[in-house]
Protein backbone atom coordinates (compact mmCIF):
# COMPACT_ATOMS: atom_id res chain seq x y z
CA UNK A 1 0.00 0.00 0.00
CA UNK A 2 1.06 3.59 -0.44
CA UNK A 3 3.20 4.78 2.44
CA UNK A 4 1.83 8.28 2.74
CA UNK A 5 -1.76 9.40 3.02
CA UNK A 6 -3.54 12.62 3.85
CA UNK A 7 -7.15 13.39 4.68
CA UNK A 8 -9.59 16.25 4.60
CA UNK A 9 -11.80 15.09 7.45
CA UNK A 10 -14.55 17.65 6.92
CA UNK A 11 -15.22 16.28 3.45
CA UNK A 12 -14.25 12.70 4.11
CA UNK A 13 -11.68 12.89 1.31
CA UNK A 14 -8.62 10.62 1.39
CA UNK A 15 -5.54 10.92 -0.82
CA UNK A 16 -2.84 8.25 -1.03
CA UNK A 17 0.63 8.91 -2.42
CA UNK A 18 3.45 6.64 -3.56
CA UNK A 19 6.25 7.02 -6.11
CA UNK A 20 6.07 3.37 -7.18
CA UNK A 21 3.56 2.78 -10.02
CA UNK A 22 3.42 -0.93 -9.21
CA UNK A 23 2.40 -0.29 -5.62
CA UNK A 24 -0.19 2.24 -6.77
CA UNK A 25 -1.69 -0.32 -9.14
CA UNK A 26 -2.09 -2.77 -6.25
CA UNK A 27 -3.60 -0.06 -4.05
CA UNK A 28 -6.12 0.98 -6.69
CA UNK A 29 -7.21 -2.62 -7.16
CA UNK A 30 -7.70 -3.23 -3.43
CA UNK A 31 -11.30 -2.90 -2.20
CA UNK A 32 -11.82 -0.22 0.44
CA UNK A 33 -14.57 0.75 2.83
CA UNK A 34 -15.80 4.26 3.52
CA UNK A 35 -14.44 7.26 1.64
CA UNK A 36 -13.08 6.84 -1.87
CA UNK A 37 -9.27 7.06 -1.98
CA UNK A 38 -7.56 9.10 -4.69
CA UNK A 39 -4.20 7.46 -5.43
CA UNK A 40 -1.48 9.73 -6.83
CA UNK A 41 2.09 9.16 -7.97
CA UNK A 42 4.58 11.48 -6.33
CA UNK A 43 7.45 11.95 -3.91
CA UNK A 44 7.15 12.50 -0.17
CA UNK A 45 10.04 14.96 -0.51
CA UNK A 46 8.02 17.23 -2.80
CA UNK A 47 4.34 16.67 -2.07
CA UNK A 48 2.16 17.68 -5.06
CA UNK A 49 -0.31 19.58 -2.86
CA UNK A 50 -0.86 23.21 -1.93
CA UNK A 51 0.11 24.38 1.55
CA UNK A 52 -2.41 23.94 4.38
CA UNK A 53 -4.48 21.46 2.35
CA UNK A 54 -5.09 18.63 4.82
CA UNK A 55 -6.37 18.00 8.32
CA UNK A 56 -4.33 14.83 8.87
CA UNK A 57 -1.19 13.31 7.36
CA UNK A 58 -0.53 9.62 7.99
CA UNK A 59 2.69 7.77 7.18
CA UNK A 60 2.98 4.16 8.28
CA UNK A 61 6.42 2.53 8.29
CA UNK A 62 7.62 4.68 5.40
CA UNK A 63 9.71 7.50 6.82
CA UNK A 64 12.74 5.29 7.37
CA UNK A 65 12.93 4.67 3.60
CA UNK A 66 12.96 8.35 2.55
CA UNK A 67 16.41 9.63 1.49
CA UNK A 68 15.86 12.98 3.23
CA UNK A 69 13.72 12.40 6.30
CA UNK A 70 13.88 16.02 7.44
CA UNK A 71 12.59 17.26 4.08
CA UNK A 72 9.77 14.70 4.15
CA UNK A 73 8.63 15.76 7.62
CA UNK A 74 8.83 19.44 6.62
CA UNK A 75 6.60 18.69 3.63
CA UNK A 76 4.08 16.98 5.91
CA UNK A 77 4.08 20.10 8.08
CA UNK A 78 3.62 22.36 5.04
CA UNK A 79 0.52 20.62 3.69
CA UNK A 80 -1.24 20.48 7.06
CA UNK A 81 -3.78 23.09 8.11
CA UNK A 82 -3.16 25.00 11.36
CA UNK A 83 -3.85 22.58 14.24
CA UNK A 84 -3.62 19.69 11.78
CA UNK A 85 -2.16 16.40 12.96
CA UNK A 86 0.50 14.04 11.74
CA UNK A 87 0.65 10.37 12.71
CA UNK A 88 3.56 8.20 11.65
CA UNK A 89 5.42 5.06 12.61
CA UNK A 90 8.93 3.70 12.09
CA UNK A 91 10.75 0.53 13.07
CA UNK A 92 12.97 0.67 16.15
CA UNK A 93 16.51 -0.75 16.42
CA UNK A 94 16.77 -4.01 14.53
CA UNK A 95 18.06 -5.88 17.57
CA UNK A 96 14.62 -5.34 19.14
CA UNK A 97 12.91 -7.27 16.35
CA UNK A 98 14.39 -10.79 16.66
CA UNK A 99 13.18 -12.09 13.30
CA UNK A 100 14.66 -9.18 11.35
CA UNK A 101 17.87 -9.37 13.35
CA UNK A 102 18.30 -13.08 12.61
CA UNK A 103 17.65 -12.29 8.94
CA UNK A 104 20.40 -9.65 8.67
CA UNK A 105 22.89 -11.90 10.44
CA UNK A 106 22.02 -14.68 7.99
CA UNK A 107 22.40 -12.32 5.02
CA UNK A 108 25.85 -11.27 6.21
CA UNK A 109 26.88 -14.87 6.76
CA UNK A 110 25.62 -16.19 3.42
CA UNK A 111 26.09 -13.28 0.99
CA UNK A 112 28.48 -10.90 2.72
CA UNK A 113 28.70 -7.93 5.13
CA UNK A 114 27.12 -5.42 2.74
CA UNK A 115 24.07 -7.60 2.02
CA UNK A 116 22.25 -6.43 5.13
CA UNK A 117 22.62 -2.68 4.44
CA UNK A 118 19.08 -2.19 3.08
CA UNK A 119 17.41 -4.18 5.85
CA UNK A 120 19.45 -2.50 8.57
CA UNK A 121 18.55 0.86 7.03
CA UNK A 122 14.86 0.14 7.70
CA UNK A 123 15.72 0.26 11.40
CA UNK A 124 17.68 3.54 11.42
CA UNK A 125 15.58 4.98 14.27
CA UNK A 126 17.24 3.40 17.27
CA UNK A 127 15.67 5.64 19.94
CA UNK A 128 12.30 7.47 20.14
CA UNK A 129 14.10 10.75 20.78
CA UNK A 130 15.33 10.71 17.17
CA UNK A 131 11.74 10.91 15.99
CA UNK A 132 10.87 13.58 18.54
CA UNK A 133 13.78 15.78 17.43
CA UNK A 134 12.93 15.31 13.75
CA UNK A 135 9.31 16.36 14.19
CA UNK A 136 10.12 19.30 16.47
CA UNK A 137 12.75 20.48 13.99
CA UNK A 138 10.09 20.65 11.27
CA UNK A 139 7.91 22.88 13.43
CA UNK A 140 5.56 20.33 14.99
CA UNK A 141 4.37 20.79 18.57
CA UNK A 142 2.81 18.51 21.18
CA UNK A 143 5.00 15.68 19.90
CA UNK A 144 4.25 12.33 21.51
CA UNK A 145 6.15 9.15 20.66
CA UNK A 146 5.41 5.78 22.18
CA UNK A 147 6.83 2.31 21.65
CA UNK A 148 4.59 -0.51 20.45
CA UNK A 149 5.16 -4.22 19.86
CA UNK A 150 3.22 -6.58 17.65
CA UNK A 151 3.51 -10.29 17.11
CA UNK A 152 4.49 -11.14 13.54
CA UNK A 153 3.68 -14.62 12.23
CA UNK A 154 4.86 -16.15 8.96
CA UNK A 155 3.83 -19.66 7.87
CA UNK A 156 7.50 -20.67 7.92
CA UNK A 157 11.03 -19.30 7.94
CA UNK A 158 11.17 -20.00 4.19
CA UNK A 159 8.08 -17.86 3.60
CA UNK A 160 9.70 -15.00 5.52
CA UNK A 161 12.94 -15.27 3.54
CA UNK A 162 11.15 -15.39 0.22
CA UNK A 163 9.01 -12.39 1.15
CA UNK A 164 12.07 -10.33 2.08
CA UNK A 165 14.01 -11.25 -1.05
CA UNK A 166 11.17 -11.09 -3.59
CA UNK A 167 8.72 -8.46 -2.29
CA UNK A 168 10.94 -5.72 -0.82
CA UNK A 169 13.79 -3.50 -2.08
CA UNK A 170 16.14 -6.39 -1.26
CA UNK A 171 15.21 -7.99 -4.58
CA UNK A 172 18.46 -6.39 -5.82
CA UNK A 173 20.40 -9.01 -3.89
CA UNK A 174 19.23 -11.78 -6.23
CA UNK A 175 18.64 -9.78 -9.38
CA UNK A 176 21.78 -10.92 -11.22
CA UNK A 177 21.79 -14.48 -9.92
CA UNK A 178 20.77 -17.58 -11.84
CA UNK A 179 17.73 -19.51 -10.67
CA UNK A 180 19.96 -22.22 -9.20
CA UNK A 181 22.05 -19.66 -7.32
CA UNK A 182 18.91 -18.02 -5.95
CA UNK A 183 17.59 -21.29 -4.56
CA UNK A 184 20.95 -22.14 -2.97
CA UNK A 185 21.13 -18.70 -1.31
CA UNK A 186 17.53 -18.83 -0.09
CA UNK A 187 18.04 -22.29 1.40
CA UNK A 188 21.27 -21.23 3.11
CA UNK A 189 19.63 -18.13 4.61
CA UNK A 190 16.67 -20.19 5.77
CA UNK A 191 18.97 -22.68 7.49
CA UNK A 192 21.01 -19.93 9.13
CA UNK A 193 17.92 -18.15 10.50
CA UNK A 194 16.61 -21.46 11.83
CA UNK A 195 19.89 -22.00 13.67
CA UNK A 196 19.77 -18.49 15.16
CA UNK A 197 16.09 -18.46 16.13
CA UNK A 198 14.82 -19.52 19.52
CA UNK A 199 12.65 -22.61 19.86
CA UNK A 200 9.66 -20.43 20.65
CA UNK A 201 10.08 -18.52 17.37
CA UNK A 202 9.89 -21.81 15.46
CA UNK A 203 6.95 -23.45 17.23
CA UNK A 204 4.42 -25.31 15.03
CA UNK A 205 6.71 -24.88 12.04
CA UNK A 206 5.89 -21.18 11.84
CA UNK A 207 8.20 -18.18 12.21
CA UNK A 208 6.90 -15.96 15.03
CA UNK A 209 8.56 -12.96 16.63
CA UNK A 210 7.89 -9.61 18.27
CA UNK A 211 8.30 -6.54 16.07
CA UNK A 212 8.96 -3.22 17.79
CA UNK A 213 8.16 0.20 16.35
CA UNK A 214 7.80 3.84 17.40
CA UNK A 215 4.49 5.57 16.79
CA UNK A 216 4.42 9.37 16.80
CA UNK A 217 1.58 11.88 16.91
CA UNK A 218 2.16 15.61 16.63
CA UNK A 219 0.33 18.84 15.73
CA UNK A 220 1.01 21.78 13.52
CA UNK A 221 0.85 24.96 15.57
CA UNK A 222 -1.77 27.68 14.99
Amino acid sequence: MARLAATRLSRGHVTGLDMNPGMLAIARATPTEGSVIAWLEGSALDLPFRSEAFDVVFCQLGLQFFPDQGKAVSEMHRVLKPKGRVALSVYSAIERTPGAYAFVLALENVIGPEASRIKRGEHCFTEPTQLEVLLAGAGFVAVYVHTVEQTIVFPSVLDYVRFQLFATPMTVLLRDRSEHERQVIISAIENRITALASQRMLEWGRFTFQQQAYVAIAHRSH
